[in-house]
């Protein structure tokens, strides 16, 4: 599987965070926010998370970067926001 070129994860890191031994979650989701912040815009991240958890999910499903692709793949669509002056109680 070549590090390049690979349209889902043009910079290799998904493939790369696989191959690192030891790796904890904590480093797998920082490798996952610049992956996710370097995808192309015209890729769809959902379409890119699914191939990538078809890729790597089944060989290694109790990776930290399994666990960190799943979780993407489940997180709402859209980011809610939370708390602001809006949300307090008026008296």
């Amino acid at each position: 599987m070549p590090k390049t070129g690979d349209p889902f994860d043009p910079k290799g890191l998904i493939y790369e965070a696989y191959r690192i031994e030891g790796i904890t979650a904590s480093q797998c989701r920082s490798i996952f926010l610049d992956w996710a912040l370097s995808l192309p815009a015209a890729v769809d991240q959902r379409q890119a998370l699914d191939d990538l958890n078809g890729r790597y999910g089944g060989d290694a499903p109790d990776h930290p970067m399994t666990g960190v692709i799943r979780d993407g793949l489940t997180a709402s669509a859209t980011p809610r926001r939370r708390g602001g002056w809006r949300s307090r109680e008026r008296n």
